[in-house]
């Protein structure tokens, strides 16, 4: 891998990352005026349209990519994951919801095991084992963490998410998709699954207010076009295991933001999981590894 590309995946990393631990907020903030589905087509339709326009303006050819694959991830990454965690944050906080969403990285490294052969090194086992138990220590799983539905929603989202990731992975290997082309069609496909959803479960009417608007103009803008393209380069230019565990600074990044903004004190608890979640990013990173000659 060049540095170039590496330095511009790490940039949509750290991009994403903060994007998506503020959406976490807005999320549970627009369910007060719309039902789960509803917001969640309304975000991911919109979000393609937006995506769909770049194509247009960037003069990229509207041929989907191999349309089996495309499908696969749009309805687990969209489909799958967004119907979960919306479902799971009608009785669950949005703090929990989150960073239970966040096991996706564990299930990420072992479905890339098994689908894509990428077995992990010492060094990423490491890395991964030292998330985990920061992970645990953030989430207190000994404490109360709401309803057993919310906190199985949760998970079953991350593992869907996981399989997006794989999906996503895979796709760029076999059949090199632009990654704009990929993230327009993925989300188009998965929206519409969204969108029939939508139609067959009743929900409340959508409450159109100014609060609702712009919880839903953060999300499609932000939180679904430009932060699942942004995705979408990172896990094209890095590797999965690394890609995965690094966007466990989402959660990082939520508890610190509910610190500074809502100046919701971490507990010691939480910040002794936020040093083991760095030493895990640090470990799966490489970061301070002494290479071998011949090593990549």
């Amino acid at each position: 891998m060049s540095p170039s590309p590496s330095r511009g995946a790490l940039s949509a990393l750290l991009a994403t990352i903060l994007i998506w631990a503020y959406s976490w907020v807005v999320m549970k903030q627009v369910l007060a005026y719309a039902g789960p589905f509803h917001f969640a087509a309304l975000r991911y339709l919109l979000g393609a349209a937006v995506l769909f326009a770049a194509l247009l303006l960037s003069r990229q050819s509207l041929r989907p990519p191999p349309l089996l694959p495309t499908l696969l991830i749009g309805l687990c990454q969209t489909t799958a994951f967004q119907g979960l965690e919306q479902l799971a944050l009608l009785n669950g906080g949005a703090g929990h919801v989150a960073l239970l969403a966040y096991t996706m990285p564990f299930w990420a490294v072992l479905l890339a095991w098994l689908l894509l052969g990428d077995r992990p090194t010492a060094r990423h086992w490491l890395g991964v084992a030292l998330a985990a138990v920061g992970l645990v220590c953030i989430i207190e799983p000994w404490r109360d963490l709401g309803s057993t539905l919310s906190t199985t929603l949760a998970i079953a989202g991350g593992v869907a998410w996981a399989a997006g990731t794989v999906l996503s992975k895979r796709m760029f290997r076999q059949h090199a998709p632009s990654v704009l082309s990929l993230t327009a069609w993925q989300m188009l496909l998965g929206g519409m699954a969204l969108g029939l959803l939508a139609l067959a479960v009743p929900e409340r009417v959508i409450d159109w207010n100014w609060a609702f608007i712009g919880g839903l103009t953060y999300s499609v803008l932000l939180a679904s076009s430009l932060a699942w393209w942004l995705w979408s380069i990172v896990l094209q230019r890095l590797p999965t295991t690394v890609a995965s565990v690094s966007s466990l600074g989402v959660p990082i990044v939520s508890v610190l933001l509910a610190w500074l903004i809502l100046h919701e004190q971490p507990s010691a608890m939480e910040l002794v999981g936020i040093v083991f979640v760095l030493l895990g990013l640090l470990a799966v990173s490489g970061v301070g590894a002494r290479r071998r000659p011949g090593m990549p």
